[in-house]
C-alpha cells in the first residue's frame, strides 16, 4: 500500500487538528518517499515521537525524480512493502511532485490510501470570500519580469471574464517583490486575498482587499509561506 500522508503547514499547529490514523500509518511502515529528508524526519517525529529515526528508510522524490531514480523502492513495493508518501507541507501531490509514484502505483495495481489533512491552497480559497465552485491553481508565476507581468494581467482578465478564482504561489523569499508587482500591474479595484502562515495560531494572516487598499497597508511577507488568490 501507499499511504498519502499530509504534513503540517505550521510547526505550531496542534497535533489535535489531525486524524489519529495518521500516526497509525506512520507507525505501520519505516519506508517513505520524501521531498526533503530533514523536513520529513521532523514531520514524522511530530506525529510519532516514539518512532525510531534510525529505522527510517527515506527515498528522495522531488521535481527532478524519474522512475529510474526510485527503482529500488518500486521493487520493494512490488514485493509487498508498504510505503508512505510525505509532503513537505500540506497534502501530497498538490503543488508537490508525489504524483509520479501515485501514477506508478495505479499502473501496478498497488493500493493508494489518501489521508485527510490541510491544503494551503484550499484553505486560502475558502478563506478568501471568492468563488469556490470554479477555480484554477497556477502554481508559481514566471520569474522573468515581462512574463510575470503578462501572467498577472492574464489572471486578472480570467477573473473578470469567467468569475473563476485564480490561485498562485511564490517562493517565500520572493513574496515581497511579487506583492509589489501585483500592486503595480493589477487594476485598483481588483480583489486580492493573501493567506500567509496558514494554521499558525499566533501568526496566521488572511486578508482580502482591493489592490487600492493593499497599497495603503503593505504586509511584510518576506520568507513567510503564503498563497495568493484573485477573485470577485
Amino acid at each position: 500500500m501507499l499511504f498519502l500522508l499530509p504534513a503540517y503547514l505550521s510547526e505550531n499547529t496542534s497535533i489535535n487538528h489531525f486524524s489519529p490514523v495518521l500516526k497509525d500509518y506512520i507507525m505501520q511502515t519505516d519506508y517513505f518517499f520524501v521531498e526533503n529528508e530533514k523536513t520529513a524526519r521532523k514531520v514524522i517525529k511530530f506525529f510519532a515521537p516514539e518512532k525510531k529515526q534510525a529505522d527510517l528508510k527515506l527515498f528522495l522524490l522531488d521535481k527532478y525524480t524519474e522512475n529510474a531514480d526510485i527503482k529500488e523502492a518500486q521493487n520493494l513495493m512490488l514485493q509487498g512493502q508498504d510505503f508512505g508518501l510525505l509532503s513537505e507541507a500540506g497534502l501530497p501531490c498538490i503543488a508537490d511532485p508525489g504524483n509520479l509514484i501515485v501514477k506508478w502505483c495505479h499502473e501496478k495495481n498497488i493500493r493508494v490510501i489518501p489521508v485527510s489533512g490541510p491544503s494551503s491552497i484550499i484553505l486560502a480559497l475558502i478563506s478568501s470570500g471568492f468563488n469556490g465552485q470554479e477555480f484554477t491553481f497556477h502554481g508559481y508565476l514566471p520569474i522573468d519580469k515581462g512574463e510575470k507581468k503578462k501572467q498577472i494581467q492574464r489572471l486578472e482578465s480570467l477573473v473578470q471574464q469567467t468569475g473563476y478564482s485564480q490561485i498562485f504561489m511564490e517562493t517565500p523569499y520572493r513574496n515581497n517583490p511579487l506583492f509589489e508587482d501585483l500592486t503595480k500591474f493589477l487594476s485598483p479595484n481588483t480583489k486580492l486575498c493573501i493567506a500567509a502562515n496558514i494554521n499558525d495560531p499566533e501568526h496566521e494572516f488572511i486578508k482580502t482587499k482591493t489592490i487600492n487598499d493593499w497599497k495603503k497597508a503593505k504586509p511584510e511577507l518576506h520568507k513567510i509561506p503564503a498563497v495568493f488568490v484573485l477573485g470577485k
